[in-house]
């Protein structure tokens, strides 16, 4: 049975990034030595302006199948066992259609998921916005999953380009892209972004008081 408890979850740091935006995130995680972009993925449902979605990652890998009849049983049970303010992360790569849409979003958002995060492509977008859901993927596509993939296992790591989500890792999005944050340095990372941020918006605050840019940045 796979392990949805997150109790041990810091949600005092996940909290403090929420501050900043995944710009911020990203270039913490580099000056640590990290590497967290999720490439080619990017929100196509709601985020309000200026909002970002932040929480422990809930993993889901689909597989090629052509077993007929929307077999969606391991991402359903995922869904069913998100944790409030968790994210859903699917690979669902390995073949044509979209795994998430409508339904889908819809029953995460009743259960609480902050967000989900597709490594593929997702469909319904007028109803997903109208649900005012944050649903990342590579594109849109009408296409549906069936006889082409099913999600085969959940909670395991999954690969998406350069990156390695396991679940309880940490997942940051906004209109600018996703990161992912390994769950034992969330802390560091959100120590560097607090650091970080202050430091932008002491140079902002320079820079609309009437310096110069050359002057103010790099501070």
């Amino acid at each position: 049975m796979p392990d949805f408890n997150y109790s041990d979850t810091d949600w005092d740091s996940i909290e403090r990034l929420k501050k900043w935006y995944s710009g911020d995130v990203h270039d913490s995680m580099e000056h640590l030595g990290l590497w967290g972009y999720l490439d080619g993925i990017s929100l196509l449902g709601a985020l309000g302006s200026g909002e970002v979605v932040c929480g422990p990652a809930v993993t889901i890998l689909f597989e090629p199948s052509d077993r007929k009849g929307e077999p969606q049983d391991v991402y359903h049970n995922a869904i069913d066992n998100t944790p409030k303010g968790g994210i859903l992360v699917c690979d669902a790569s390995c073949a044509d259609g979209s795994c998430s849409g409508e339904l889908m979003s819809t029953g995460a958002k009743t259960r609480g998921a902050a967000a989900t995060i597709v490594n593929g492509t997702v469909r319904d977008l007028a109803q997903v916005r109208a649900l005012g859901y944050p649903l990342f993927g590579t594109s849109p596509s009408p296409v549906g999953v069936t006889g082409k993939k099913e999600p085969k296992k959940s909670q395991v790591p999954v690969k998406i380009g350069r990156v390695t989500v396991s679940p309880g890792d940490i997942i940051f999005g906004d209109i600018d892209g996703v990161v992912a944050i390994p769950k034992e340095r969330l802390r560091d990372v959100a120590d560097a972004a607090d650091a970080l941020g202050k430091n932008e918006a002491a140079a902002r605050n320079r820079i609309l008081a009437g310096e110069k840019l050359q002057s103010v940045w790099p501070a």
